[in-house]
């Protein structure tokens, strides 16, 4: 039986719509407007990351609504969105520029991080601690070693043209690490040294990414404030002969760090 239709009050007055739809209405319009503000903040995000705006100033309001047909209001509330994530700074008489420069991380090579970065500055390790140490069954087990073997443990921050950039624990079997011992980690990536040391290059290495909060040490050494969410990369780097030898946990500064990749389908 198909549902009734609302009746007309006696003397045909129009019946009245539910108090609460004229707020519910403008909470969607509301919704509507965040979420095109930050799909727009998105693709201009990409636009200040890849030197789209050449001259470290983006387009004026009227210009990026007219190009991207939305509000005044949604380009601002974009531009909110990035300052909040101090990549652009708003200057009076200047109008909104780019203020944070975020390096190209590449996922689709195997590669040091000086190796990654050279066109961008000099890399330098700041070796804070490095010795032997007794390796816990997670690690002992990736590298495929006997529980609480010793292998040697390293410690080092990455500095991009002094700027703190990672903070990067790494763990290598002992009979690779003792020749590291005496080894100029400050100015060379401990990938290069690993294969003079086994006569062999890297293979191939497993990478898991995610985002993790910073904690009091981490946050002091990188000077990030505690609590912001860092990158954890953590990789297990294999020899061409597919023995495990580097297994690092890297903390980036999501801040200054952008990560990238080609990937192919295969069917």
């Amino acid at each position: 039986m198909p549902a009734e239709l609302p009746q007309r009050p006696q003397g045909g007055a129009p019946v009245r719509e539910p108090t609460h739809t004229a707020p519910l209405a403008a909470a969607r319009r509301r919704r509507l407007r965040a979420d095109r503000a930050r799909q727009l903040a998105d693709l201009l995000r990409h636009q200040v990351l890849t030197g789209g705006f050449p001259d470290g100033v983006l387009p004026l309001e009227d210009a990026v609504a007219a190009d991207h047909r939305v509000s005044r209001n949604t380009v601002r509330q974009a531009f909110e969105l990035l300052r909040a994530e101090q990549l652009v700074e708003r200057l009076p008489g200047v109008g909104t520029v780019v203020v944070a420069e975020k390096y190209p991380h590449g996922l689709d090579r195997l590669k040091g991080l000086a190796e990654t970065l050279h066109e961008h500055g000099r890399v330098s390790n700041e070796v804070r601690a490095m010795g032997p140490v007794t390796a816990p069954p997670p690690v002992a087990d990736r590298l495929r070693l006997p529980a609480y073997t010793e292998v040697l443990y390293i410690e080092r921050l990455r500095r991009l043209g002094g700027v703190p950039l990672s903070l990067d624990l790494t763990y290598v079997p002992m009979d690779v690490g003792v020749e590291l011992l005496g080894a100029d980690l400050e100015n060379t990536d401990v990938f290069r040294l690993i294969e003079k040391i086994t006569g062999q290059p890297l293979g191939t290495a497993g990478i898991t990414l995610e985002a993790v909060n910073a904690d009091a040490h981490s946050s002091a050494v990188l000077e990030a404030p505690r609590g912001a969410a860092v990158l954890m990369l953590e990789r297990l780097t294999h020899l061409s002969d597919g023995r495990p030898v580097d297994l690092e946990f890297i903390r980036f500064r999501g801040d200054r760090i952008t990560m990238s990749g080609v990937l192919r389908r295969s069917l």
